[in-house]
């Protein structure tokens, strides 16, 4: 079982005539995220860097479109050029290729200031507005968070000098953590993006100021402040964004795939799959991450916090190839719970979300459990938060 999906890419073209590679994963109502600077298939494709929130929108039934901005990992290298005007082109090709009429539409880091332009622009596509660790005035931006300062103040030697540039680069926004995680980082940078398109995109990122356009946002928007990210703390930025949007909505949040699916959905009946469990015996099986405080402590916060989401998403993957049915829900830990028909399903997705740990690296014993309803488990259902099936060991 593979931890990551395959995207399969295809392309669209813009207004202009740029190639724009696009990708969509999962089924049900789509979320369009307009890409950071390094392009957002290129970040996923790459093992150690994708997005932690993709997985984790799929898995709660999203939709997801993402793509490579002009210049960037797959789309048409030599369209350099990262202004907002060729941002929002990019974005309109997709939209238009993927042939969604209504969709959420998400901005992280850089990609935030296109998101806000085209809700402004066209409000009736636009369902959701969710802006994650972004800004609506680049020079704000780039004063503001001293490893995106680091791109700013070593702008001179980034052609001449791009090994370094970029390894500095990565060494801050990783926090100066890890050596060898930067490395890698700083590898998938170079791979992603030329200098001269990255000095062009930076350059443009600092000029971009839509801050007079937050005024005229008239869609239900979200701003999130996502406590995860190490490049840097973003909650002076997101609180400011949201006090300039109307009616705007934040949270700080270590799980922002979560707190965007709460809000998207807000209204709606809660999903229920009881009806799609097993009746009579079962067998549960449940995965928790072992000895997690040491692995915080060890890991970091934010880098354990990655691990753990990035993991939760292989494990529920590894329980649907199973036929087996995750439990939604307030579970305790770290831990996925589901249930199957079957012991040989069951043990056969524990030994998956095992293999998912070990790669990982985070431990992850998985325990088994049949049976009929019963008190015991009645009392770990409840202090779960579950409705649903109550089994006896």
């Amino acid at each position: 079982m593979s931890a990551t999906m395959e995207p399969r890419i295809q392309y669209a073209k813009t207004s202009d005539g740029v190639s724009i590679a696009y990708a969509t994963l999962g089924e049900g109502r789509p979320i369009v995220f307009s890409p950071r600077v390094f392009g957002d298939i290129h970040l996923y494709t790459n093992v150690d860097y994708r997005p932690p929130y993709i997985g984790p929108l799929v898995e709660r039934g999203w939709r997801v479109i993402f793509y490579d901005g002009r210049g960037t990992g797959s789309s048409q290298r030599d369209a350099t050029g990262g202004d907002l005007n060729r941002r929002i082109l990019d974005l309109e090709a997709v939209v238009e290729a993927v042939g969604s009429d209504r969709f959420a539409l998400c901005g992280v880091a850089s990609g935030g200031p296109a998101a806000i332009v085209y809700s402004v622009q066209r409000p009736e596509r636009v369902s959701h507005l969710v802006l994650v660790n972004t800004f609506a005035h680049g020079a704000e931006y780039f004063e503001s968070i001293p490893s995106v300062r680091v791109s700013r103040d070593l702008r001179h030697i980034a052609e001449d000098q791009w090994e370094f540039y970029t390894l500095a680069l990565a060494n801050a926004l990783n926090a100066f953590s890890d050596t060898e995680t930067a490395r890698r980082l700083a590898a998938t940078i170079r791979a992603g993006v030329s200098p001269r398109a990255w000095i062009a995109q930076r350059d443009a990122l600092e000029q971009i100021d839509v801050v007079d356009t937050l005024r005229s946002i008239a869609v239900p928007t979200l701003v999130v402040h996502d406590r995860a990210d190490t490049i840097g703390d973003f909650s002076m930025l997101a609180s400011k964004l949201a006090s300039r949007i109307p009616s705007a909505r934040f949270v700080a949040t270590d799980d922002f795939a979560r707190a965007a699916d709460e809000f998207m959905r807000e209204g709606e009946a809660p999903p229920t799959k009881e009806e799609q469990l097993p009746s009579g015996t079962a067998i549960i099986l449940f995965a928790d991450i072992a000895d997690s405080t040491a692995l915080t402590e060890h890991l970091g916060d934010a880098a354990f916090r990655t691990k753990a989401r990035e993991l939760d998403s292989a494990l529920r993957a590894a329980i649907r190839e199973d036929a087996g049915t995750a439990i939604e829900g307030k579970l305790l830990g770290d831990g996925v719970l589901a249930v199957f028909a079957s012991a040989r399903q069951a043990i056969e997705a524990a030994l998956s979300c095992g293999r998912a740990g070990d790669e990982a690296g985070l431990p992850l014993p998985a325990r088994c459990w049949c049976g009929r309803p019963c008190g015991r488990w009645r009392a770990l259902r409840q202090a779960c938060g579950l409705r649903t099936v109550a089994i006896r060991r």
